[in-house]
């Protein structure tokens, strides 16, 4: 811990994240340099002990945050455990104290600006007199920042295209007899378009006249131009090159709205899902006993989602291999904790608050929790643990009208199950008489390294056992 350049810890409080940062580096002290100076007090200068904000790492997948709003402006006076700015992280808004007392003298990252885990974003001097040399320290770390920005276009506009190189101009038919130097091919072609083959000028090896010579000089089309065997491959290099370097222009009056940290955050695990072999199994579900349930719990307080989260928390727990998690490729893990997470759609992104233990919680602390959690996603004010923590995933469309769909595994997870709508549709049963009942289907995507289509299936069939006897989920 001590040779981190920073310290970033979480309080108790639930909105705030405090850290602490590096000193500007001082003189050593040893017993001849003390003596020294004794002697020589003129000689003694000490460096100011200006210390970097730095841009703390607020959850264990964020590689860069966005300043929301300074708390602070240049020039006051913070008391250490005091909020100082505000940053956006993948996931959350989050207030940031200082670890020290001093005053705020320089930002370095003004709001709306981003920048990566670790780089400073303010300085903080102890005294007055060391603003000024703060304020330098500033604007030094803003220029290096910017100046490598200048010659990474240069090259692009100062390099001239390669030139396509041109055959050398032919030479001149001397005057006089010589002798013709010709293909075969070329001399049929000359007698069967009557062309004066001695006329003609050669532009093969050594003068040699060549097909393409003879029709050039009948004035008709070059049918087999004469192409060396590395052109096509050349030709073709600067083709692919600016195909993959030049993406298609947008299109007239379109807007280009630059990704939030969250939705970056979100492209970057849907990419990374992609190396995942997954594999997917949908399941029919009779819910009458839980649309009764839900009717009947619904006046305290629970949510369709809270039951559906209780039921698959359940079957987890027969089932343990589907909480499992592979994230190396070479092994897997059993959690121990059943910790369902639920996407949410929110202003600007998605984001999957998770319902701890959910499979110890009642239904109604189960419910109340995930009140407290939406709520707090909303404002964009969930801890990392609440957010990142999810060992399965359930997503819910059917509140939509959706009545069946796929999603995608997220990262480090080894299921995730798509709850589409309920809706009446006929059956048979055994006898062959029809009725009307209640049906939903379950899509569910999982990690074939570690879950299996058994596996899947047997958990599914567990979960159904409750969802249509759900007097269960009420203990």
């Amino acid at each position: 811990m001590a040779s981190s350049p920073f310290l970033s810890r979480i309080p108790i409080n639930n909105k705030t994240i405090s850290f602490s940062s590096s000193l500007s580096p001082s003189f050593p002290f040893s017993p001849s340099t003390l003596s020294h100076r004794k002697r020589n007090p003129n000689a003694l200068r000490v460096q100011a002990k200006i210390r970097e904000i730095f841009m703390p790492a607020l959850s264990s997948t964020m590689t860069e945050g966005k300043i929301v709003s300074w708390i602070k402006s240049e020039g006051d006076v913070l008391s250490k455990g005091e909020s100082v700015v505000v940053v956006e992280s993948d996931k959350a808004d989050m207030d940031v104290e200082t670890f020290y007392d001093g005053i705020l003298a320089a930002i370095v990252v003004p709001e709306g600006e981003t920048a990566p885990v670790g780089a400073p974003i303010g300085l903080l001097a102890e005294t007055e007199e060391e603003i000024a040399e703060a304020k330098a320290k500033a604007a030094s770390k803003a220029g290096g920042s910017s100046s490598p920005a200048t010659p990474v276009s240069s090259p692009d506009t100062s390099t001239p295209a390669p030139a396509i190189p041109q055959p050398p101009p032919a030479p001149a038919a001397p005057e006089g007899p010589r002798k013709t130097i010709a293909t075969p091919f070329a001399k049929k072609l000359a007698r069967q378009h009557k062309v004066d083959i001695n006329k003609v000028v050669g532009t093969g090896p050594y003068g040699r006249i060549t097909p393409a010579d003879v029709e050039a000089a009948a004035g008709i089309a070059v049918s087999k131009p004469s192409v060396s065997p590395a052109s096509p491959a050349a030709a073709a290099a600067p083709v692919m090159a600016a195909a993959s370097s030049s993406a298609p222009p947008p299109l007239p009056g379109s807007n280009v709205v630059p990704f939030t940290s969250m939705q970056a955050a979100v492209s970057k695990n849907m990419v990374e899902s992609l190396s995942v072999p997954t594999f997917r199994v949908g399941y029919p579900l009779t819910t009458d006993a839980l649309d009764a349930l839900y009717e009947k719990v619904k006046p305290k307080g629970v949510t369709m989602t809270a039951l559906l989260a209780k039921a698959a928390a359940m079957a987890l727990v027969q089932h343990p291999v589907v909480n499992a998690s592979c994230k190396d490729g070479k092994s897997f893990t059993y959690n121990s904790n059943i910790n369902i997470a639920v996407a949410v759609a929110i202003n600007g992104g998605l984001i999957t608050p998770v319902l701890q233990d959910a499979d110890k919680l009642d239904l109604y602390l189960l419910s109340k929790k995930w009140k407290e959690l939406v709520e707090k996603a909303r404002a964009k004010q969930l801890q990392p643990q609440e957010y990142n923590s999810g060992t399965f995933t359930l997503s819910n469309l059917g509140m939509f009208g959706v009545d069946r769909f796929d999603a995608i595994l997220p990262p480090g997870q080894g299921a995730i199950m798509a709850v589409g709508a309920s809706k009446p549709t006929v059956v048979a049963d055994k006898d062959g008489f029809f009725s009307v009942k209640s049906k939903m289907l379950v899509n569910v995507t999982a990690d074939h390294r570690i879950v299996y289509g058994a596996d899947l299936a047997a958990f599914l069939q567990t979960f159904a056992k409750i969802v249509e006897n759900p007097e269960s989920l009420t203990l």
